[in-house]
C-alpha cells in the first residue's frame, strides 16, 4: 500500500485501526476541569456567538493542549481522532453547544452549513428525507452515502445516541485510491475529470445551483479526495445543462460504492456520550448507518457538527477552487454560503482569520 509522505496522513485499514487505538484520545480530568470553567466563563459573557473570541472561552493549559494534539492528529497519521470524555451529561444542550462553538474558537474559523446559512448543525432527526431534491443528511435517521463535508476539519460532538444503529463508518480514501490504483488504474485519470455536483440549494443568490470538482485530486505531493455520488446524482437530475456522466464515469462512481463500505477498508464505530469524533476530509470519508430513536425526546439521537477551516491544513488542488474559494494552505474556505451570510458573520470570519494568522479571500 503506497502512501504520501510520513508527516502526512497516512492510508490505513480497518483491521489497522481495531489493533492501534492511538487515534483515540481521552480527556484528563484537568482538561475537563478546564472545559467547566471555560464554560462557565462564556457563560457569564452574556455574549452571542459570532460576538466571541477566544479569550471569551478561555482553557487551561492542559485542555488547550489536549485539544491541539486532537485536531494536529487528523492532519497526520490516520486522519481523525476521537476524543472522549466531554462531560455532556451535566450540560444542557445549550451549554454543550456553547463548549463545542468555544473549543471552534480555538482552533479554526466556523464554516456555514446549509441554506440557512448556521455555523453549527443539530445532527438529529427532524423528519427530513434524504433523497429528495435538495434533501440533506443531518436532519434524518436515514443510512446515508459515503460523502466528504465542505471543510478541512468535520466536528462531531455526541450528546445522545440513538435506540439502536447510527453506526459512524469511515474509510481511508488513500488506501481505496490505492485499490483503484492496483485494480483499475485506467480509472484514476477519469477520477481527475470534473464531476458535476448539485449544491443542493445551499449556494447564495450569486452562485450558480452546480459546481465542477474532481473526484481525486492531481497534486503529486498533497493527497485529497472529495466523493459524494448523491449530489452527483442530483445535478444530473435536476439541470440539464449539466454535462452527462461518461460510461467510465459512471464505472468509478460504481466502483467507490463497492469498495468504500467494503470491510477490509471501513472501519465501523459507535459514538458514545461526550465523544467528540474529527475527521479530515480530504483523506477520510464518512457514513453512518440507519438508526431507531427512542420515543422520549430528551433520549433521541442528538450530535452537534461544526465544519472548520483550521490553519495549517494542506493546500488543495488547483481544480478545487471553483468550490472551495481557495486552496491555500492557511487560507479560510470551504462551506456553503447559503441565503443568510449577515454583517455578523462575516466579522467573525475576519476577526477569527487574523487570530488564527489565516488569509482570507471570501
Amino acid at each position: 500500500m503506497t502512501s504520501i509522505q510520513s508527516h502526512q496522513p497516512q492510508a490505513w485499514l480497518a483491521p489497522t485501526l481495531e489493533r492501534d487505538t492511538s487515534w483515540i484520545h481521552r480527556l484528563s480530568a484537568q482538561a475537563i476541569q478546564g472545559f467547566e470553567n471555560a464554560l462557565a466563563h462564556a457563560k457569564s459573557t452574556h455574549k452571542d456567538w459570532l460576538s466571541m473570541q477566544a479569550s471569551d472561552f478561555p482553557l487551561n493549559e492542559t485542555a488547550l493542549c489536549e485539544l491541539k494534539n486532537a485536531f494536529a492528529a487528523t492532519q497526520t497519521g490516520y486522519g481523525m481522532c476521537l476524543l472522549k470524555g466531554f462531560p455532556v451529561e451535566r450540560w444542557t444542550i445549550e451549554d454543550a453547544r456553547l463548549v463545542n462553538w468555544g473549543l471552534g474558537l480555538h482552533m479554526g474559523v466556523a464554516r456555514t452549513q446549509n441554506r440557512a446559512s448556521q455555523v453549527m448543525n443539530d445532527v438529529r432527526d427532524e423528519g427530513g428525507d434524504y433523497k429528495v431534491k435538495n434533501g440533506r443528511g443531518y436532519n434524518t435517521n436515514a443510512g446515508l452515502d459515503f460523502h466528504v463535508d465542505s471543510c478541512d476539519v468535520v466536528s462531531l460532538l455526541c450528546l445522545q445516541t440513538a435506540k439502536s444503529g447510527g453506526t459512524s463508518m469511515v474509510t481511508s480514501s488513500i488506501a481505496v485510491v490505492d485499490e483503484i490504483k492496483k485494480t483499475r488504474p485506467d480509472l484514476i485519470p477519469v477520477m481527475q475529470q470534473p464531476f458535476y455536483y448539485s449544491y443542493q440549494g445551499t449556494n447564495d443568490a450569486n452562485q450558480p445551483p452546480f459546481y465542477r470538482c474532481p473526484i481525486l485530486g492531481d497534486d503529486p505531493q498533497y493527497f485529497s479526495l472529495r466523493a459524494n455520488r448523491k449530489n452527483v446524482t442530483a445535478s444530473q437530475r435536476d439541470f440539464p445543462e449539466v454535462p452527462r456522466l461518461t460510461p467510465e464515469q459512471i464505472e468509478v462512481l460504481d466502483l467507490l460504492d463497492e469498495l468504500l463500505p467494503d470491510p477490509r477498508f471501513c472501519f465501523s464505530m459507535e459514538l458514545e456520550r461526550g465523544d467528540l469524533q474529527l475527521l479530515n476530509n480530504y483523506v477520510v470519508i464518512h457514513s453512518r448507518t440507519h438508526f431507531e430513536d427512542h420515543t422520549e425526546e430528551e433520549k433521541k439521537r442528538h450530535l452537534l457538527r461544526l465544519w472548520l477551516s483550521i490553519p495549517n491544513a494542506q493546500p488543495l488542488p488547483p481544480s478545487w477552487k471553483e468550490y472551495f474559494g481557495d486552496i491555500r494552505t492557511d487560507a479560510v474556505r470551504g462551506g456553503v454560503r447559503g441565503s443568510n451570510i449577515t454583517p455578523e458573520f462575516l466579522a467573525y470570519e475576519r476577526r477569527q482569520a487574523i487570530a488564527l494568522g489565516m488569509t482570507i479571500s471570501i
